[in-house]
């Protein structure tokens, strides 16, 4: 085989992407058709709480129409990270989608499902016996992190889609999986350099995001050769240049290089970036080098707490000049009104118009907006002392006599009624760590279930 062409339909399963470039896609006769179902992006809770950050409408459109392709075409079909966060909540709600289409349109097909939460025991096992390190800049991990952890999921590489490959599935349904693995595992499979596979896949991941104007609704083409790979847009309203794709390569790493990943690492120290036509750019001299010990990503989330938050809107110049002395006189008041109690709770005060984007890293200290917005979080032990302390806050806030203070009514404007929002659990990362294996197929199960047995 001179080339292996993988087809990326839209950057996250459930974000869409135009039927007419899946169309265009498809005449370009891939031999895999691949997608991300999900990320850490979207922070702690869904992996915490067991549910998908993406819509099941929107994932069952998409399904529909790549699961529908890959039978008619007789290519495999390959999901990375299922459901948003590859647990095993996540892959059996990603799963009942899929049983749910080939029911509706009386497909009958293999699927190899590749569960990739990891018991709580072999964690622990793996931390007794040293084979656990921490992910810059996460603390050492603890047992007392492993036991409250609600989920725990490991990031596979690409041994155990080739392996679900080989045994003759034509969709493959992974759980957490490092992003390019669900790209490049059968091109690998097929003999095709792993650095280049990889590096392709790095591409792929994210659709047309690596094109100009980017897209994550919007598919991608790559197309994998013996010393370089291709990559394009679908849509004539969209190419990719040396930039795009070089920029899209570098973004989400600390290291402009050397890009980590499960078993090693991709080197980047000789990669080029050319123009290969007005739409397409042509990839080179990508390397893996494998490293002396397998080990794989863990990530861990744990409960909280519970929140509330009030969103509020603030337009007296006077206000907004003392606006850090207010917040520190609501904190005080708060502080004081409830010390007897002992609560625990987190109060937090997000300024748009001032800092709320980066918070402390914000270069610009001077405030020159007419207009802020204030959303105030509160976080406690439980949904009712996390009501409290924001209501409290809020009403504080929105009375409160600053020195200055001209009129005698409220300081805030609410654009809702209620002004508070219960905002349920509470989930942070608490594992973010290295763990060595011996194996990198051990932790992850393959079954395989024959859809339409007997059609």
């Amino acid at each position: 085989m001179k080339e292996y062409r993988v087809l990326s339909p839209t950057a996250i399963l459930g974000y869409g992407f135009p039927e007419q470039s899946f169309i265009k896609g498809l005449e370009k006769n891939p031999h895999l058709i691949a997608v991300d179902a999900g990320s850490t992006d979207p922070g702690p809770y869904y992996l915490g709480a067991g549910v998908s950050f993406t819509d099941r409408m929107a994932v069952k459109r998409d399904l529909e129409l790549i699961i529908s392709a890959g039978l008619q075409k007789e290519i495999p079909v390959v999901i990375g990270t299922a459901g948003g966060c590859g647990a095993k909540a996540h892959l059996d709600w990603n799963l009942e989608i899929i049983k749910e289409l080939a029911e509706e349109k009386d497909w009958a097909f293999p699927i190899a499902v590749i569960n990739s939460e990891i018991d709580k025991d072999k964690v622990i096992e793996a931390f007794n016996n040293c084979k656990i390190s921490p992910l810059y800049p996460v603390p050492e991990l603890n047992l007392h992190e492993i036991q409250v952890a609600e989920r725990i999921v490991g990031q596979m590489g690409v041994e155990p889609v080739i392996e679900a490959l080989n045994k003759g599935a034509k969709v493959v349904l992974a759980g957490r999986a490092y992003d390019p693995a669900v790209f490049s595992a059968s091109a690998i499979n097929a003999g095709f350099d792993k650095g280049l596979a990889i590096h392709m896949g790095k591409i792929l991941e994210c659709g047309a995001i690596a094109a100009t104007p980017g897209s994550g609704s919007d598919c991608l083409l790559g197309t994998l050769r013996s010393d370089c790979f291709i990559v394009e847009p679908l849509t004539t309203e969209r190419k990719c240049t040396p930039t795009s794709v070089a920029a899209h390569t570098l973004y989400e790493k600390t290291n402009p290089y050397l890009l980590p990943g499960p078993g090693g690492v991709l080197d980047l120290r000789e990669t080029s970036f050319t123009e290969e036509t007005e739409r397409s750019v042509k990839v080179a001299g990508s390397r893996y080098i494998a490293n002396e010990k397998y080990t794989i990503k863990l990530e861990g989330a744990k409960k909280v707490g519970y929140r509330t938050v009030s969103i509020a809107g603030c337009r007296d110049p006077i206000m907004i000049s003392k606006m850090e002395h207010i917040i520190e006189a609501v904190r005080g008041r708060v502080q004081d009104n409830f010390s007897k109690y002992n609560y625990e709770y987190y109060l937090n005060f997000n300024i748009y118009g001032k800092n709320g984007v980066m918070a402390q890293l914000e270069p610009e200290k001077v405030i020159n907006s007419h207009e802020l917005g204030i959303i105030i979080e509160a976080v406690g032990e439980t949904q009712e002392i996390a009501n409290t302390i924001c209501s409290f806050a809020r009403s504080t806030m929105l009375h409160y006599g600053y020195p200055g203070r001209v009129a005698t009514a409220g300081n805030l404007a609410f654009p809702y009624s209620p002004s508070d929002f219960k905002g349920g659990a509470v989930y942070n990362f608490n594992i973010y760590h290295l763990m060595e294996v011996e194996n990198p197929l051990s932790l992850f199960p393959i079954d395989i279930i024959n859809f339409g047995e007997g059609k």
